[in-house]
Parts: C-alpha cells; sequence; structure tokens
C-alpha cells in the first residue's frame, strides 16, 4: 500500500453530501442496531487497526427471517467498556425492528474480531458461526437457536492469529462443511515497523512489509476436523489473505477456491476431486491484472454477470489502482474486462472493501455495490481534523445488460454518497420483500442497516435451497427460465464480499411486467441436478437436495 491524496472534491463531498433519490434508506435508528465498532487505534499505527471488521447474517432461530451478528475489535469503547461482538434477533414489522440478544444466547466474544462465517458444521440443521481473530479464531455450536456454546478446541478448529476470511465449504462431495481459514501477517511484527507518510509523519503500513502466513484448510470429519493444509497441498498458500469464495469454476461438479490477497498474487485452487488442490491461477489469467502486476485484492464476489452459464469474478482494491473483473471464457481462462464494463475508471481514487453482486432494482440484471474506506491517511481530511482521515463515499453500480455496468453513486442518495470508513458488507432480504437489503460495518464507526427501496413494487422470485438436515445449502448454481425472458443464472453463496457472510437463498428480478411463474434448474455442489417447474413468482420455494444414491 502506498500514500495517495484524493482531490479536494471528496473533501467538499465530505463536508455536504449530495442528496438524492434513495436507492437504499439508511434505517438503523430505528432498527434497534446500535452497533459502534472500536478499532482499538493505539496512535501506534498497527495495519490490524484499520482491517477490521464484518457482519453476518444467519437465521439463527429458523423462523425464518435473517438475524445479524457484529463482529468488533478491541480497546476501549465511548464508554469506556471492553467491546463485544453483538447478536441481533430479527422480530421483522413495519419497521423492521431488531432485538440484541447477545446475552441470551451466551456469547461473550470480546477477542480482537476480523471476520465471520456461517454454516452448519456438525450436521444438525442449526447455523453456527466461525470466527476469525487477532488471536484464536473461534467455532460457535448453536444449540438449536436456544444458546451458542464455543467449541473451537474440542472440534480441532483452532487457528493462531491473524486470520481474515473463512469459508464453509463441501470440498470431498460428503455433505458436510469443510473450512478454510486465509490468514494474513505475523501479527508480532507490527510493533517492530513503524512507517512514516513522504512528509516524515507516522502512517499503517502495508503488508509488504511484514512477513505473510500461510492458509489453512480444515476437513470436516462428521463434525470434528482434522488439519488437511499440507496433504491438500493448500501448505504453500502464503497470504496475505483478505477475500475469498467457494465455487465451482471449472464446471466438474466440485468446488474450487478463489483467494485474494493484499498485493501478492491472488489463487484459484482447483479442486482435483481427490483431496488434493492445484493452483491454476497463473494460467487461468486470475494471479494478475492485464498488465501482470499483483494487486491489493481486498473484497470478492463470483456471479455469472453475462448470462452464459459460468461464475465471473470481481474484487476490490487500493486507491490507483482500479478493481478487476474477470470475465470466464468458459475454456479455464478470464479475461480482464475491467476497462471496457465500466468497472475502472471510477474506482481509481477508491480503497474498496466489502462487495457483493446484487439486483438491486430487481430487472433481472446483476448490478454492483462495493463499499470504500482508506487504508492510509487521506492528506487533506488529516489536515482538516477529520479523524479517522480515512473517509470515502460508497459506490453502486447498476448492470445494463451484457456484463456492463454504469455508475450510479451519485443518484444512489446519502446512504452511498456519506463518506465513511467502510469494511464489511452482507446483503439479504431482511423484510421478506423479494430485493437485497445490506448491512455495512465501519471501522470505528457504526454499522448501517440499508433496507433497498429501488425494487419495491417489482417482481421477483426466490430459491430457498435446504441440505436435508434442514441447513442452507450453498454453493449451487442455479439456472431460470421464466416465460419469455433470457435464461438467467445465481448462484448460491454467503461467503465473498470482505469478512462477511450473507444470504443464503437466491433470488431473480422479473421487473415490472414479468412472468407469473419460472422453472429452475438447480446444480448443487457435487454435481446432483434437479429441476423445478411452474414456481410461482412473488415468492421463496424451499428446494430440499435430492438423495444421493
Amino acid at each position: 500500500m502506498i500514500l495517495r491524496s484524493l482531490p479536494l472534491l471528496l473533501l467538499a463531498t465530505l463536508a455536504a453530501p449530495a442528496v438524492h433519490a434513495d436507492v437504499y434508506e439508511d434505517v438503523t435508528a430505528a432498527s434497534g442496531i446500535a452497533f459502534q465498532h472500536t478499532n482499538g487505534a493505539s496512535g501506534e499505527y498497527y495495519m490490524t487497526e484499520v482491517m477490521g471488521s464484518g457482519v453476518g447474517l444467519i437465521d439463527y432461530d429458523r423462523d425464518g427471517d435473517l438475524d445479524v451478528y457484529l463482529v468488533n475489535g478491541r480497546g476501549s469503547g465511548s464508554d469506556g467498556a471492553a467491546p463485544t461482538d453483538r447478536l441481533y434477533r430479527n422480530d421483522g414489522g413495519t419497521p423492521l425492528r431488531f432485538v440484541d440478544v447477545t446475552e441470551a444466547m451466551g456469547i461473550r466474544e470480546s477477542i480482537y474480531g476480523m471476520g465471520v462465517a456461517v454454516g452448519d458444521f456438525d450436521g444438525d440443521g442449526w447455523d453456527d458461526l466461525y470466527l476469525t481473530n487477532i488471536g484464536p479464531n473461534q467455532l460457535l455450536r448453536n444449540e438449536g437457536g436456544q444458546r451458542f456454546v464455543e467449541v473451537t478446541s474440542a472440534r480441532g478448529a483452532e487457528e493462531d492469529p491473524v486470520s481474515v476470511p473463512a469459508v464453509f465449504f463441501d470440498m470431498d462431495g460428503d455433505l458436510d462443511l469443510d473450512l478454510f481459514v486465509g490468514n494474513n501477517i505475523e501479527w508480532a511484527e507490527q510493533a517492530s515497523k513503524p512507517c512514516r507518510t513522504v512528509t516524515g509523519l507516522r502512517d499503517y503500513c502495508g503488508p509488504q512489509v511484514f512477513t505473510a502466513r500461510a492458509d489453512r484448510l480444515l476437513r470436516n470429519d462428521g463434525g470434528s476436523y482434522s488439519n488437511v493444509t499440507v496433504s491438500s497441498g493448500i501448505s504453500v498458500a502464503f497470504g496475505p489473505a483478505l477475500g475469498v469464495v467457494a465455487a465451482d469454476f471449472d464446471d466438474d461438479g466440485d468446488i474450487d477456491l478463489y483467494v485474494a490477497n493484499d498485493g501478492t498474487a491472488n489463487q484459484l485452487w482447483i479442486n482435483q476431486g481427490d483431496g488434493r488442490f492445484r493452483n491454476e491461477a497463473m494460467l487461468a489469467g486470475v494471479a494478475l491484472n492485464m498488465e501482470g502486476a499483483p494487486e491489493a485484492s481486498m473484497g470478492v464476489d463470483a456471479a455469472d454477470i453475462d448470462d452464459d452459464g459460468d461464475l465471473d469474478l470481481f474484487m476490490t482494491h487500493l486507491t490507483s489502482q482500479t478493481n478487476t473483473l474477470y470475465l470466464n471464457e468458459g475454456d479455464g481462462w478470464f479475461e480482464d474486462a475491467t476497462a471496457t464494463r465500466g468497472l475502472g475508471a471510477p474506482s481509481l481514487p477508491m480503497t474498496g472493501f466489502g462487495t457483493a453482486f446484487t439486483d438491486f432494482d430487481l430487472d433481472g440484471i446483476l448490478d454492483l455495490l462495493a463499499v470504500n474506506g482508506a487504508v492510509i491517511s487521506i492528506l487533506e481530511q488529516r489536515d482538516a481534523g477529520i479523524d479517522p482521515p480515512l473517509r470515502m463515499p460508497n459506490q453502486l453500480f447498476r448492470g445494463t445488460g451484457g456484463g456492463h455496468f454504469q455508475d450510479v453513486s451519485d443518484t444512489a442518495g446519502a446512504a452511498i454518497l456519506a463518506p465513511d470508513v467502510s469494511r464489511g458488507l452482507a446483503i439479504g432480504d431482511l423484510d421478506g420483500d423479494g430485493d437485497d437489503d445490506a448491512i455495512i460495518t465501519n471501522n470505528a464507526g457504526d454499522a448501517q442497516v440499508l433496507m433497498n427501496r429501488a425494487g419495491d413494487g417489482r417482481g421477483w422470485i426466490g430459491l430457498d435451497l435446504r441440505e436435508a438436515s434442514g441447513a442452507s445449502s450453498t454453493a449451487a448454481l442455479v439456472r431460470f427460465d421464466c416465460g419469455d425472458l433470457p435464461p438467467r443464472w445465481r448462484r448460491a453463496r454467503r461467503e465473498g464480499s470482505y469478512v462477511s457472510s450473507s444470504d443464503p437463498r437466491v433470488t431473480l428480478g422479473l421487473g415490472i411486467d414479468g412472468p407469473a411463474t419460472c422453472d429452475a434448474t438447480v446444480t448443487w455442489s457435487g454435481g446432483a441436478r434437479s429441476e423445478h417447474s411452474g414456481l410461482a413468482a412473488g415468492r421463496y420455494h424451499r428446494i430440499v437436495r435430492p438423495e444421493q444414491h
């Protein structure tokens, strides 16, 4: 990471953000979510102070709506108390209301947190939590929606600091959830390597100053984990990892991993089907950008943006680097199409973190949300006494078809334009109306609850994919055929973005005058397929994975 100044225009935006008709309405104050992230800034400019933290959407009580888990750092909060993670129960209603159930659910997490992964690791039908930390990571078992109990050591899920991204996924097709943990830097080195700006002021270092740590792969052996990092080939994966996506990129039925690293080549771990993975990022064209350079990859997401049935990749980067869009050519090769698809120039002044493909206006074409916040002081803000001097507006890109995007941030409203130090982003349908809402976390700031208003009144259809246990299924790819509309593909996922976990349900926007029914073909992780016809629009359909024979 290198020092860059943002244009003075951003400082003006900071002072008086433009007000437009809102795509998203910020309902945080009325929602009951009152969460402030504490980064423990000490004046020593430890890099990890500006990295966190994430948010997880989880239906922990299986009542059909999404609850919210928010990860905190460490230090003293504004009231002098030690900060902790918080869990908020979704009680629905109009307006939407959340209730803090942290203590009631037995959550006492006060380790310096980074991210959260959601998944049913023990196959009992109740989603559990895996927390990445500066310090020991934690596996929290959901006991029937009544409380969470830490079972990290008992289940073999230990990991050392500093871990950032993590994902539950089924690497071997045995229908239980294995666990990938992306590690970052050697924490202890931060105290001995002070960094300075070009004018001699102390500031945050970049990851290249420190030693990167190897990632980890843990195999699920029926509810407990074995470390298979070496035997799988993952042991050569040194970070600093910040993002991860688990999906079938080569269409062979098993789940691969794409790891986004900060300032070093990214990795595409192709699953060989025998417990081993091979890094094919360089061969596939997704290790470096089109100029052959590594970038500071933060957040990442995968989706079929051009409706050709395979998964494309997008990731956010540092100021002075563009964000990057890789189009999947379907033959094992990806093309860096950033410049030609409308995503390059608008991202140059930004440092992006959380990101997600989402159809905010339910027109059937995927859009893109990216949340931003600097990691090196913005000189104009520092000189103006703004604390922290890392604030940037977020960005919304509207899909215009064929994998092209238009920056519509200026007309998206104050919830997008108001500068902050955004990090985590989770998207999901919080109020059950078929469009994706958003939870954004801000470093050393308040979490935000953004309700989607652009999708109101438009047609949609949703799938709630489930395992036989009742737990949500992810990594499936769904083809929708809806009347005269062109076929569309959507991916069921929780992971991606940055240190966050999103709604696992799949939705497709049908526009204002969309068809009343759709057909859906589900390709499940492992390669099994199921077909479903005549599904009514305007609701979620629960579909259970077919039995394997």
